[in-house]
């Protein structure tokens, strides 16, 4: 089955505007919107009806995500999610890493014992076997993972620019967590990152978050390829063409 939108209830104390963008925004960053069977089409009536209010605030928040490069809003053919290239995401990834490198090294120097001990908490229970067995969950808290290290680096602007990335990054992650033997990799570093932190290690620690993070690069660029949209019914559904292709080709 097609994967689509999913939105969270609007609640009673906010600010409709920014709530509405918050909700669109969680609702696009949390999909795999790199599967294949992804449904990249918004449609403005049904998010309305969905979120039980007017168009107006879902068009403003559109807007807004447009420029932010999470939709693209093409005129007489429809609002979609917006992937990045293959390029732009192994950018993003080189980025997170050089940035996550360096959070680890602050969280040497000014995280208390308390708060690296949350990072063993987060991780301790998942077993490999547990860790494959709970896909959905382990990446949730392998997401929390990479969160803390960069909160606990008490550098409020290295964190503001890792954020912006992460929004991004949030599919990405999902989708290379159940690829290869990314699970199994992942539950190992975490625990030697880990180590590395209580020790503090600045250099050992900052080394092997930046490796966990450009072993996550080298699978991409080596069994990614150049994400290209496919065509889309009119429901929004990602139109399986191998078949049309190969007959076109016999013919």
């Amino acid at each position: 089955m097609a994967q689509g939108l999913k939105l969270k209830a609007v609640g009673t104390n906010f600010s409709l505007k920014d709530h509405i963008y918050d909700v669109l925004r969680d609702g696009i960053t949390n999909m795999n919107i790199y599967a294949a069977d992804a449904n990249l089409k918004l449609e403005e009536r049904k998010m309305a009806d969905q979120l039980g209010i007017s168009r107006t605030p879902i068009r403003e928040a559109l807007a807004r995500l447009e420029q932010e490069g999470f939709v693209d809003i093409q005129p007489r053919k429809g609002i979609f999610i917006k992937r990045k290239s293959l390029a732009e995401v192994l950018e993003m990834v080189t980025v997170w890493a050089a940035l996550e490198s360096m959070a680890a090294r602050l969280v040497t120097i000014h995280a208390n014992d308390g708060d690296i001990g949350s990072l063993r908490r987060m991780v301790s229970d998942y077993t490999k076997k547990e860790a494959r067995e709970h896909m959905d969950e382990y990446s949730d808290a392998n997401i929390r993972f990479h969160k803390r290290i960069l909160e606990l680096s008490e550098c409020a602007m290295l964190k503001s620019i890792a954020d912006g990335l992460f929004l991004h990054m949030r599919a990405i992650r999902a989708r290379t967590m159940a690829e290869a033997d990314r699970v199994n990799l992942s539950v190992d570093d975490h625990m030697h990152i880990i180590e590395a932190l209580e020790k503090r290690d600045s250099d050992l620690a900052s080394k092997l978050v930046r490796e966990h993070t450009m072993q996550l690069h080298a699978h991409i660029r080596q069994s990614w390829h150049e994400f290209t949209d496919p065509p889309m019914d009119v429901h929004g559904n990602a139109i399986d063409v191998t078949l049309g292709s190969e007959q076109k080709s016999t013919g």
